[in-house]
């Protein structure tokens, strides 16, 4: 497995100091934020401004996992919005060199059938323009959809390659879903996994990895046992939580951590 972190972690550091700090601790790649206004990378960019971006990263043999956008492909309205959305993610990774578009559900309380069939309608829609520039669409288990089996049943309906799944283990955990539950139902679909950890299920502010109640060790088991060789991504959420500690100053230790873990279930 790759390792990554996201940059969640770090908001608003420059890209230049993301790539360093990715090189200089041993992570593979990078989850890219694209906010507007927030990030420095984003669907605003000029071409040249994202050839920039791409070198940087390339120069420092880095790579750039997954565009992190939030359209949220569940939610209700006109569908043209959405998908608008969804494009300009899929050009900018596809610029970027970047594999995946992060998207949410976004159906709201008590989404249900509805909500799985708009969005596998409009993640069916961009399907054939993300595969043409070689970027896979990335429904992430959160929100309306939590839990693996969630997000298999819109898989299920999309029957589409360039799209895939996003595990978040923190989210399915706190859904009830243990590991062994989550992994069998997204594994065919399964693009990348963040790890993270809490304190508990209510106490979500983000801790160092291995200092929380997550199933770090659980999760990474079953992927290593079955041999998938992805992305494991650490999701430091600390924009949300301005109590938690820096991550650049938590990477080393992380890294220490997500090693232990692969080298134990190897």
């Amino acid at each position: 497995m790759k390792l990554a972190f996201s940059t969640l972690g770090v908001p608003g550091l420059a890209v230049d100091q993301v790539v360093r700090l990715a090189a200089d601790h041993g992570y593979h790649g990078v989850e890219l934020r694209a906010c507007a206004g927030e990030e420095p990378v984003h669907t605003g960019l000029t071409g040249a401004e994202r050839a920039a971006v791409a070198g940087r990263f390339e120069g420092a043999g880095v790579e750039v996992v997954s565009v992190a956008g939030y359209a949220r492909v569940a939610r209700g309205g006109p569908d043209e919005p959405v998908l608008a959305d969804l494009r300009e993610q899929v050009g900018l990774a596809a610029d970027l060199g970047a594999g995946f578009v992060r998207v949410f559900p976004g159906g709201g309380e008590g989404a249900g059938p509805e909500a799985d069939a708009v969005a596998a309608r409009r993640l069916a829609a961009v399907a054939p323009y993300a595969e043409e520039r070689g970027v896979r669409l990335a429904l992430e288990t959160h929100d309306s959809h939590p839990g693996g089996t969630d997000v298999a049943r819109v898989m299920g309906l999309v029957g589409h390659r360039a799209v895939g799944a996003v595990w978040d283990l923190m989210s399915t955990w706190r859904a009830g879903e243990e590991p062994f539950v989550t992994y069998p139902v997204l594994s065919p679909h399964l693009g990348y996994v963040q790890v993270k950890d809490i304190a508990s299920r209510e106490a979500t502010t983000p801790l160092p990895l291995g200092e929380g109640v997550l199933p770090l060790a659980d999760c990474v088991e079953l992927l290593s046992r079955d041999g998938w060789d992805g992305w494991l991504s650490w999701e430091y959420e600390k924009r949300w939580y301005p109590q938690a500690a820096e991550l650049p100053e938590l990477l080393a230790a992380g890294r220490r951590v997500l090693g232990r873990l692969l080298d134990e279930s190897a």
